[in-house]
């Protein structure tokens, strides 16, 4: 029997709602894998209970995020959970994670289901790429360490260090080696996303992709700055495979991507790094709709699918990697049957609705991805 201790942040807003999906379709798993046990603990962390107690997460939740073999979070932040300079206090969950645990990479992918529909004219031929994020430097390295003099002048450094990117680059160009290619022709590639022509960090950033994509000789390289980039993710999505970027740009292409494929509701994401990985959806914690379970928990559902695989990956456990991909068909056969959608999709499920259907969906395809 093999037992994976994962850590549970349901956080704030519409995140224990959508928590509570997902561990329906976790525990669904686990009742048909005989030879996997999930253990689960829960903890207390992120605005609602800053502003109970002035702590966001306590060392001791830390410890246990980092004891953990996987983490999976709902939604973290309040608007008006902030500290005296005005920043939310989100990063001290989100940022403390991602920069203490080295979890570099963070992936979001971008897939549009059939039965979901995108404000793009055409999209006849799919959407289907991943976005890889550098995780750890860029921009948001600086988060506490910008000056502000007198409240008159304020910076912020962006951060590139050769180290840094290669272990992103090497990570899209690895994630790029295990999938099928982009949609416009099948070859496989993997796009640099930057502001080369302008900033030389950028042109750093470049010059190591480049040195780290020579490695990789069956993988294609690609370059796109960053304006023309959004563009290019509505009038031509297709030409994409994997995109790799700096912290802050991938950020800010990430959330746009999302609205091509139905919305933040549709949009999983993995922060991910050689020893420890957490698993939330892309969205915030959307307080004007909490506790109505009008929320869409289908990013959840596929942010566990991603933990599943990467844990499967890790472990070199198959049972994992079956249940990932099974609750990926399941919800691919949800929602281009007519089956369970939230309004913010065109449906009137409800949050529990989305999860019942997938956990069923599961067990009636049981006998395909049960080993």
């Amino acid at each position: 029997m093999k037992t994976y201790k994962i850590a549970v942040l349901p956080g704030d807003g519409i995140g224990t709602e959508i928590t509570n999906e997902a561990l329906k379709v976790l525990q669904t798993v686990q009742d048909h894998l005989s030879d996997v046990r999930f253990e689960l603990e829960s903890f207390d962390a992120g605005a609602e209970r800053y502003l109970r107690t002035g702590v966001t997460m306590p060392e001791e939740t830390f410890h246990h995020c980092k004891e953990a073999d996987a983490i999976l979070m709902g939604a973290i932040g309040l608007p008006e959970a902030r500290h005296p300079d005005g920043r939310e206090v989100n990063g001290d969950v989100i940022f403390r994670l991602r920069f203490d645990l080295d979890l570099y990479a963070g992936v979001r992918p971008v897939k549009l289901y059939e039965g979901v529909v995108s404000p793009l004219r055409d999209v006849s031929r799919g959407i289907d790429y991943v976005i890889v994020r550098e995780n750890i430097e860029g921009l948001y390295a600086s988060r506490t360490g910008g000056c502000n003099v007198r409240g008159e002048v304020a910076t912020d450094t962006i951060i590139m260090t050769k180290t840094g990117i290669e272990k992103i680059s090497s990570y899209a160009f690895r994630l790029a080696e295990k999938r099928r290619g982009r949609i416009s022709d099948g070859a496989s590639m993997v796009t640099c996303v930057d502001k080369a022509n302008v900033l030389s960090s950028y042109a750093y950033f470049r010059k190591i992709f480049d040195s780290v994509g020579e490695q990789y000789s069956k993988i294609g390289r690609d370059y796109v700055y960053v304006d023309a980039m959004t563009l290019y993710q509505v009038m031509n999505p297709q030409m994409f495979d994997v995109v790799v970027a700096e912290n802050m740009f991938a950020d800010i292409i990430s959330d746009l991507s999302s609205a091509t494929v139905g919305g933040l509701g549709m949009a999983p994401s993995g922060d991910i790094g050689d020893q420890h990985a957490l698993f939330q959806p892309a969205h915030g914690t959307a307080p004007s709709i909490a506790g109505q379970s009008v929320a869409n928990p289908y990013a959840m559902i596929l942010s566990l699918s991603m933990m599943l695989n990467w844990l499967g990956d890790k472990h070199q456990d198959n049972s994992l990697l079956a249940a990932g991909e099974g609750i990926d068909q399941a919800v691919q056969h949800i929602l281009s049957s007519g089956g369970a959608k939230t309004r913010d999709i065109g449906g009137n499920s409800s949050t529990t609705d989305v999860g019942d259907a997938v956990a069923q969906a599961l067990k009636l395809s049981a006998m395909k991805w049960v080993k």
